[in-house]
């Protein structure tokens, strides 16, 4: 009896896969002209910090004998800054803290202000909305020293000259932050959750603190620190608005410093322009802290309002 052995089938080999391109990431390239034009944009906003930090560890007599964006023999930064928090019975002290006050109630209020306005702007709809947000539009354009005489002869008839209210109030007014906040919103503040909340029962008070608010925070904290700034370096409407010593901002104290180290008035001594370059010197070290500290939600606001979702 013959058996039949089955002859084995070859089963084809599985095709090898094809492996993914490699995807070559392009060169960056480099232009000389534009490095340049970096460097030179670099120094031009350095060398004034750079020139400030070093001419803060200098006597007035040094300031005048040795080269600018250069260290003397003798630094007495530490001296300069305790001659500044102790000149004229430590009234620096007094203009930094008006100037805290000042800067931080405005900023606060003007970016909230500016963010219900934007807000109301970007998701409302009433009669005139177009022309009074070309008005504000148009209020961009007009120059804040424009308005100081008569925001002062306003003030004035309402008696709070000389009070810090009057650098206050006109600070809460930021019609470019208003501007910036009503483009933001429109994007940030998608229309059905707004629409949602409704639904849930929810009242428009509590849909722009609980929900709207906190997703405009980006944009909040970018008009704050633009308002922040603007306060904290007004010269002219705190010039025209107080007159008592004790309420003066940093700007318009160092400026009387600044007259009497020229003039040589009451209280002037020999090394008083050193002490007015060391007080800019704390002056702005509050800023780069505050810029410091909420860069990374400024940073995020423009990315977002950038990127259309």
């Amino acid at each position: 009896m013959t058996t039949t052995t089955p002859t084995a089938t070859a089963v084809p080999a599985p095709p090898e896969q094809a492996r993914p391109a490699r995807t070559r990431r392009p060169r960056a390239r480099r232009s000389t002209p534009l490095t340049i034009a970096m460097l030179a944009a670099l120094a031009y906003f350095l060398l004034p910090l750079c020139w400030l930090l070093i001419a803060s560890t200098k006597s007035t007599q040094d300031l005048f004998n040795t080269f600018g964006l250069w260290f003397s023999h003798a630094p007495q930064l530490l001296a300069n800054v305790k001659a500044t928090f102790t000149q004229d019975d430590g009234v620096f002290v007094h203009w930094l803290l008006n100037t805290v006050l000042y800067a931080g109630v405005s900023a606060v209020g003007a970016a909230l202000l500016a963010t219900a306005g934007g807000y109301g702007f970007a998701k409302f709809r009433f009669r005139g909305d177009r022309l009074a947000f070309n008005l504000v539009l148009g209020a961009v354009m007009i120059p804040t020293t424009a308005l100081a005489i008569p925001t002062y002869l306003l003030f004035a008839k309402a008696g709070l000259v000389n009070t810090p209210w009057a650098v206050i109030l006109p600070s809460l007014v930021n019609p470019f932050g208003l501007y910036l906040m009503r483009i933001y919103a429109a994007d940030a503040v998608p229309d059905s959750l707004l629409e949602a909340a409704r639904i849930d029962g929810a009242g428009e008070a509590r849909i722009f603190f609980r929900i709207a608010l906190r997703l405009l925070g980006p944009g909040l904290v970018t008009v704050l620190l633009f308002t922040l700034v603007a306060t904290w370096n007004n010269y002219f409407l705190p010039l025209i608005m107080l007159n008592d010593p004790n309420l003066y901002p940093i700007t318009v104290g160092l400026a009387r410093w600044a007259d009497q180290a020229q003039n040589g008035g009451a209280g002037a001594s020999s090394d008083m322009l050193a002490l007015v370059v060391t007080g800019s010197l704390i002056s702005i070290a509050p800023l780069v802290a505050a810029f410091l500290l909420l860069q990374r939600y400024w940073q995020s606001g423009l990315a977002a309002g950038g990127v259309k979702q």
